[in-house]
Parts: structure tokens; C-alpha cells; sequence
């Protein structure tokens, strides 16, 4: 069974990014959104991050407006 968050968890978690964009950057090898404190992008590994407060809200918002797409661990078994 999948875990992918529904469409109301994802509004909650943009809410909480939007209103503290500081806290978090965006990767720029696949678009998540991570904690500031992130080396390394769980989703793709990539290690190159956009930590701009507006680019963090605008990139929250697109993905709160969208289906999930991701890969997560319980797909995988």
C-alpha cells in the first residue's frame, strides 16, 4: 500500500513551509522541498539547494496545487 500523503496533508505541510520559508530549500535536482539542515536531497541525492525564501514558497505552492508524483519507501517492497 502506498503511502503518498493526501491533497489536505499536502496543503498543511505548504502552510507550515510558506510560513516559515526560512526554514526549509528546495532542491534543484528534483524540486522537493527540505529542511534547511539537509545535505543531501532524500528524494534523488542531489546536493545542490535553492534556499531563497520566495523561490521556497512559490516552489510549496506548486507542489500543494499538484498530485503527488513520488517514489517513496513502500512502494519499493
Amino acid at each position: 500500500m502506498s503511502s503518498i500523503p493526501s491533497q489536505q496533508d499536502r496543503l498543511i505541510q505548504a502552510r507550515k513551509i510558506i510560513t516559515h520559508p526560512a526554514a526549509y530549500k528546495v532542491c534543484e535536482g528534483c524540486g522537493s522541498i527540505v529542511t534547511f539542515r539537509t545535505h543531501s536531497c532524500p528524494s534523488c541525492h542531489g546536493y545542490r539547494f535553492e534556499a531563497d525564501s520566495d523561490r521556497v514558497v512559490a516552489q510549496a505552492k506548486t507542489l500543494a496545487s499538484r498530485r503527488s508524483s513520488s517514489v517513496v519507501s513502500t512502494d519499493l517492497v
